[in-house]
């Protein structure tokens, strides 16, 4: 079985990671494999108090790890990093199992793990700060960054492992200390990681991982008086409530939401390119990525032929064991998540949808979270699953005339994280560029982001962002030095 791979990564009773330690807790809750429903593991239930103790605990390391140098911190950083590499296999196992993604989607999400170690680590060669000019001889005007503390990072469940890392390395390269809430669909990788860092030695108290109910543990270490940091990733209404728990404290946050991603493809866009990719971006991963294309928008002149390398291209997907090396689709992380999505395709057909395709999954044991691929067509522009991030492998398809009318279309959206655009044309291109409400835009690609990029969003798809030089910098803070020498 796979999970004899993993299981040595978990510690022994459903425990906390806290202060270097496994901390055992009486209340647990059951792991589930999404893709048979069987119990893979216990899980920890914590409380308010144990959210406390996790605070304290990385507020009693900060101020040693902040005194380290910037190179010895990333030299930790490339300690986690052989430890991720050398059980990279066994973690991905743990992905397909906990959260259902296909093995070689697992795969890459260990990948992009390793990226963001490496990349971070090199830091530890990277100057910060700046001399500025002073007004009078003998004087100078000194700013430098420090770290902010403690910070608190509540991480999603599509990626929990690149998630981890993303929030972690930064965090700790910067000099602060880190507790990670994870998702109650997905905390068996956030322990394994933990066992990955005490594994690198890195001092009692520096990462710490508490799981339980967002609601109870993570609204206490959100509202702690020793947190000076929260950065999230997940659900727009989660961020809402994080941000209310965040005044009153005046805490900086940090939240990379929900997205409702367009996908355009203009008249004079290669079809079949722009077909695979546009398929490609919605169900990798199950649909479930902030970035998934949510929302096709084709050009009318190329329409039938785009639907139908379209519906070619989806016939050849393959739904089954995430397990099995030949499978493109999983399951959804839960059943919770499976109801949503199938809410969504049996609304839409209410209002006139299409279903031009509906894939079949390979059920071998009867159980488990599946949603059928699915194509969507003929409906309205203002229909709901144009507006409702779907966050499933259901891919509705409208036609559009003009470029106006689809950047109208594709802004009428209370988020704005990304967009694609399909255009042989650089001015086309670029005019969309100009014009959609996005935070990032894809051109003639699809996703992932890129490391050394600045993942944001607009409008209600979050404040502040992840990755490169301008993700690094929200997990430090500016000090400025008046020097007189004279």
């Amino acid at each position: 079985m796979h999970d004899t791979q993993f299981q040595s990564l978990l510690p022994d009773v459903p425990a906390h990671f806290i202060g270097g330690q496994w901390h055992a807790f009486e209340s647990v809750r059951d792991s589930l494999n999404p893709a048979t429903e069987e119990v893979i593991g216990q899980v920890a239930e914590g409380d308010s108090s144990t959210a406390t103790i996790a605070v304290e605990n990385a507020h009693q390391a900060q101020k040693d790890w902040a005194a380290l140098s910037i190179s010895a911190r990333a030299n930790y950083l490339q300690d986690v990093m052989v430890q991720v590499k050398d059980n990279a296999e066994a973690l991905a196992r743990l992905l397909v199992t906990e959260q259902g993604k296909p093995i070689k989607e697992a795969r890459d999400e260990v990948s992009m793990a390793l990226t963001m170690l490496r990349y971070y680590a090199g830091f530890g060669f990277r100057q910060t700060g700046s001399l500025m000019a002073a007004n009078y001889q003998q004087r100078s005007t000194i700013i430098r960054d420090e770290p902010v503390g403690v910070v608190v990072a509540i991480i999603p469940w599509n990626f929990p492992l690149a998630m981890f890392v993303r929030k972690l390395a930064p965090a700790l390269v910067a000099g602060n200390t880190i507790v990670i809430k994870p998702s109650e669909n997905t905390s068996l990788i956030a322990l394994a990681m933990a066992t990955l860092c005490q594994r690198a030695n890195l001092p009692a108290g520096v990462v710490n991982v508490v799981t339980g109910q967002g609601r109870t543990v993570g609204d206490a270490l959100v509202r702690h008086p020793q947190t000076n940091l929260v950065t999230m990733t997940g659900s727009t209404r989660a961020g809402r409530e994080i941000l209310a728990a965040a005044v009153g404290n005046i805490l900086p946050v940090s939240l990379e939401l929900g997205g409702k991603a367009p996908f355009i493809v203009m008249a004079d866009a290669d079809v079949e390119r722009a077909a695979q990719a546009a398929l490609a971006s919605r169900m990798y991963n199950c649909g479930q990525a902030c970035i998934s294309n949510e929302r096709t928008y084709v050009h009318t002149s190329i329409y039938p032929k785009f639907m139908e390398a379209l519906l070619k291209a989806a016939s050849q997907l393959t739904i089954g064991d995430p397990h099995d090396e030949s499978t493109d689709i999983g399951p959804k992380v839960s059943a919770a998540e499976r109801d949503n999505v199938l809410k969504h395709i049996a609304k839409a057909q209410e209002q006139g949808a299409k279903v031009a395709y509906s894939g079949t999954p390979s059920d071998l044991t009867g159980k488990g979270f599946w949603v059928p691929p699915t194509i969507l067509t003929d409906l309205p522009a203002d229909a709901e699953i144009f507006q409702s991030e779907v966050f499933g492998p259901v891919l509705p398809v409208i036609e559009f005339t003009t470029l106006e009318q689809v950047v109208e279309w594709a802004n009428r959206s209370e988020y704005g994280l990304s967009a694609y655009v399909y255009t042989r044309d650089l001015s086309t291109a670029m005019q969309l560029t100009d014009a959609l409400e996005s935070g990032e835009v894809y051109i003639n690609r699809t996703g992932p982001e890129e490391i050394n990029g600045y993942h944001a969003g607009w409008k209600s798809s979050g404040l502040g962002g992840d990755d490169g030089e301008h993700g690094y910098r929200t997990y430090v803070r500016t000090k400025i030095i008046y020097l007189d020498y004279s």
